[in-house]
C-alpha cells in the first residue's frame, strides 16, 4: 500500500487476481457473515469495507473495492481508501466555497482597480482565501495521517480475504 506521492489524499491501488471476479466477490460476501471487526457491503462489483459505528471517528477511512472481470480466470481489483463520504463531501464543499469567494473577490478587486478605487481590502480577502485553502489542505493531510493505522487494518483485512481465494 505504499504511495510514492505524499500529496495523495485518497490513495488508490490496483491488483490483478488470478480468479474470476464472482469468486472474489463471493469471498467478501462470505466474510460479511462471519466478520465483526468490519462492516462489509457489496453492491454489484463494488465492495465497501468500513469500521462499525462504535469504532468510527471523524477521520475514519473506508476501503472501496471494485472487482472487474478481465476474462474467465482473471479479474482486476481497484482499491480506493477514502474518508467517510460525508466528510469528503464537506471538504469538497469548503474548497468550492473558498475558490468561489476567491474568484468573486478577484472580480471585485479588478472592478475597483478599473475604476481607480482602492482595492486593498479585496486583495486582502483574496489572500485570506488562499490561507484558508492551505489550512483546509493541511487539515485533510492531518486527517489522513491520523487514520493511517486504520488504513493498514483495512488493507490487512482485504489481504486476508484475498488469500483465501487465491
Amino acid at each position: 500500500m505504499p504511495t510514492t506521492n505524499n500529496i495523495v489524499l485518497r490513495p488508490r491501488f490496483k491488483i490483478e487476481i488470478e480468479k474470476n471476479n464472482e469468486t472474489v466477490l463471493k469471498a467478501f460476501e462470505t466474510a460479511k457473515t462471519t466478520e465483526s471487526e468490519f462492516i462489509i457491503t457489496r453492491l454489484d462489483d463494488h465492495v465497501f469495507i468500513k469500521f462499525p459505528k462504535h469504532k468510527q471517528h471523524f477521520w475514519s477511512p473506508q476501503l472501496h473495492l471494485e472487482i472487474n472481470e478481465v476474462d474467465k480466470n482473471t479479474s482486476l481489483l481497484y482499491g480506493l481508501f477514502s474518508p467517510n463520504p460525508t466528510v469528503w463531501t464537506m471538504f469538497m464543499f469548503f474548497h468550492f466555497i473558498v475558490a468561489g469567494l476567491f474568484i468573486a473577490f478577484g472580480i471585485w478587486a479588478y472592478t475597483n482597480w478599473s475604476l481607480k478605487s482602492s482595492y486593498a481590502i479585496q486583495v486582502s480577502l483574496m489572500l485570506l482565501m488562499v490561507i484558508i485553502w492551505i489550512a483546509l489542505y493541511f487539515a485533510g493531510s492531518i486527517g489522513k495521517a491520523s487514520s493511517k493505522n486504520d488504513m493498514h487494518l483495512l488493507n490487512d483485512f482485504m489481504t486476508k480475504i484475498l488469500k483465501t481465494v487465491v
